[in-house]
């Protein structure tokens, strides 16, 4: 299946609905996703950084705003 979608002329508002809509699809899905070994990794880094100190937590509410600003 091909979808083609406007990207060059949406707004990372308008993307980042899209995105949030799929992701609420997918999130109701039962099918059996297996993670790639490389997620393992990035989340093994991740949690060093935080517990390091080197990184900080967001809540989901405060990045997408954040997202949104740097659309606007």
């Amino acid at each position: 299946m091909s979808v083609e979608l406007p990207l060059d002329t949406m707004t990372v508002a308008e993307k980042l609905r899209l995105l949030e809509a799929i992701w609420d699809n997918l999130c109701r899905e039962t099918g059996d996703v297996q993670s790639p070994d490389w997620h393992r990794e990035v989340l093994e880094e991740r949690r060093r950084r935080l517990e390091s100190g080197q990184s900080t937590i967001s809540t989901w509410t405060d990045a997408k705003a954040r997202l949104r600003d740097l659309g606007q």
